[in-house]
C-alpha cells in the first residue's frame, strides 16, 4: 500500500462518522482523481464501503466513505488474541518452539500459496513478487525493491504475539515464506527474516533458490 493511500485510510479510520470526498481532499492535499482512485482500491480490498449521502436539492448525491469495522475487525481482534495465546502457550512448553512455529508456517505457507494462486511464470523473481502479494494481502503492508529480494514489512498483523513471543511468532512467518516457496517450486530455505531490525518494521530477505539467488 502506498503512503498516501495508508494515510486515506488513517483518515477515515479515525472518524466516527463517514467522510465525503471534498473533506479527503482538503485533509490530505491529495488531487481529486488520486482520493477517488485510491478509494476504489480500498473499496475493492474491503478495506473501505461508501454510500451516498441524503439527497439535498438537485444533483445526485455525494459519495460517503466510512473504514469497514464491526464484525470483521473484531473476528481480526480475536484471531490476534488467540494467536498471543498459543504463541505464549508453545513457547513455554515446546522444547523447540522456533522449529515447532516454522513447521506451522511452513504448511500455513503451502495452503496460502495454493489460495493465491501460481505466479505469472515458473522463475524464481516471480515466486518472490508472488509471496510479497501474499503478505500484502495479511496485512503486512510489505515494501519490496525491484526484484523483490529485499522487502520491509511495515505492519505486522500479530504485533502483540510478536513482542510476546518472538521466537515462535517469527518462526511461523518465516515459515510461510518456505512454505509459500516451496509450494512454487523454489527453494526458499535461505530466506532470512530480521525482525524489528528497521525503525519502520522487519526486514525479509526473499531467496527463490539458495544457489541461483545467493547475494
Amino acid at each position: 500500500m502506498s503512503a498516501s493511500r495508508a494515510a486515506l485510510l488513517e483518515a477515515l479510520r479515525g472518524r466516527d462518522e463517514p467522510v465525503g470526498l471534498a473533506e479527503l481532499i482538503e485533509e490530505t492535499g491529495l488531487h481529486r482523481n488520486t482520493v477517488r482512485e485510491h478509494m476504489d482500491a480500498l473499496i475493492d480490498e474491503g478495506l473501505v464501503e461508501r454510500h451516498r449521502a441524503h439527497a439535498e436539492g438537485r444533483g445526485r448525491p455525494a459519495w460517503l466513505y466510512r473504514a469497514t469495522f464491526g464484525p470483521r475487525a473484531t473476528a481480526g481482534n480475536e484471531y490476534a488474541a488467540l494467536a498471543t495465546a498459543l504463541a505464549t502457550t508453545l513457547e513455554r512448553t515446546s522444547d523447540r518452539p522456533a522449529e515447532a512455529g516454522a513447521d506451522a508456517g511452513l504448511a500455513w505457507g503451502r495452503q496460502l500459496a495454493e489460495q493465491a494462486g501460481e505466479p505469472d511464470r515458473g522463475t524464481g523473481a516471480a515466486a518472490r513478487r508472488k509471496v510479497v502479494e501474499i503478505f500484502d494481502r495479511m496485512g503486512f503492508a510489505p515494501q519490496a525493491d525491484r526484484s523483490s529480494v529485499e522487502v520491509l514489512l511495515t505492519r505486522c498483523p500479530l504485533l502483540e504475539a510478536a513482542h510476546e513471543s518472538p521466537t515462535v511468532v517469527c518462526s511461523v512467518h518465516l515459515g510461510i515464506v518456505r512454505g509459500a516457496m516451496a509450494a512454487y517450486g523454489h527453494d526458499g530455505s535461505a530466506s532470512e527474516l530480521h525482525p524489528f531490525s528497521h525503525p519502520r518494521g522487519c526486514h525479509l530477505r526473499l531467496v527463490a533458490d539458495a544457489e541461483k539467488d545467493r547475494r
